[in-house]
């Protein structure tokens, strides 16, 4: 039996009757039953309302909220075999936008998730100050990347992905930290860094690549390490992302490997696919390979 859950974080929309109806044409036309509805609380963005679609017999969940919604939902499904279906919900739509998947257009989105393959992916766990793990679909990092995630929601859903640019500038002038990064070839790196991100797929909005080498499917994990020195080092390490690194720069440092290790001097800001976490001294990332089934385009599919 066909049967959607869509698990929504309602203070994404303004007319939520509407994205239900919109819902309810397409699963129609598909001849799929109709969607059984799960609102996110403060309390509970999304693990336990998936959990409990999956209980009541739903074949497929699709998250329809932020990157936090969709990470949350992921959350309960891995290592099921439960697929997951993408929904454009929030202002990054990531690991959509990892995937290929359409990231503004919900019809079409939600016909892939009807209709398409089935993909495993790649799962990454993090620990902060040796507390417990956490699913990362995307990335995870402390400094920089965290300190731009700090947005006004309201500003955010005024303007999108420019509230992250307006909050990013702001954090370039906050100073850097000490750190020590454990890669998996045993190697201690000590030095200055302004940023320092984990991630399981590369690819930001606008179609920057900060780990241009990232895959979701590759079973390990892509980290990089921002160290600038003055203006040059930023303007450098920015050349460095543009052009997918196809420069070069001392300053940004990347390393791959199944699993990382971060410590930090003094308390950090700290983030998990865009959620704030806050000042942390203590980062352990690892992968879990094929975890998640994803729902993507069909191979076949114009």
């Amino acid at each position: 039996m066909n049967r959607v859950a869509i698990v929504v974080n309602p203070t994404k929309f303004d007319d939520l009757d509407a994205v239900k109806a919109s819902v309810a044409e397409v699963t129609s036309r598909l001849g799929w039953d109709e969607a059984s509805w799960f609102e996110t609380t403060a309390d509970d963005p999304g693990h336990g309302q998936a959990r409990a679609a999956v209980d009541q017999g739903a074949t497929l969940v699709c998250p329809l909220g932020g990157d936090g919604t969709v990470r949350a939902v992921a959350s309960a499904l891995v290592k099921t075999d439960t697929p997951l279906g993408l929904l454009p919900g929030g202002t990054g739509n990531l690991l959509a936008r990892n995937l290929g998947l359409p990231v503004d257009d919900l019809a079409s989105a939600l016909d892939v998730a009807l209709t398409g393959d089935e993909k495993r992916i790649d799962v990454g766990m993090v620990s902060f100050d040796r507390g417990p793990e956490d699913v990362f679909l995307v990335m995870t990092g402390m400094g920089l990347d965290a300190e731009a995630m700090d947005t006004d929601e309201k500003l955010k859903a005024r303007v999108g992905v420019l509230a992250y640019v307006a909050s990013g500038l702001k954090a370039l002038l906050k100073p850097g930290f000490r750190a020590s990064l454990t890669a998996p070839t045993g190697h201690l790196r000590r030095q200055n860094a302004r940023m320092i991100v984990v991630g399981n797929c590369g690819e930001l909005t606008g179609g920057v690549a900060l780990l241009p080498d990232a895959s979701v499917d590759d079973g390990h994990l892509d980290a990089v390490v921002l160290s600038p020195n003055g203006l040059f080092g930023w303007a450098a390490g920015a050349v460095d992302v543009l052009t997918r690194h196809r420069r070069g720069h001392a300053r940004l440092q990347h390393l791959t490997g199944e699993r990382f290790e971060v410590r930090t001097t003094k308390p950090v800001a700290s983030e998990i696919d865009g959620d704030i976490v806050g000042e942390r001294t203590h980062l352990a990332a690892r992968i879990e390979p094929a975890a998640l089934t994803v729902r993507v385009q069909r191979k076949n599919a114009s």
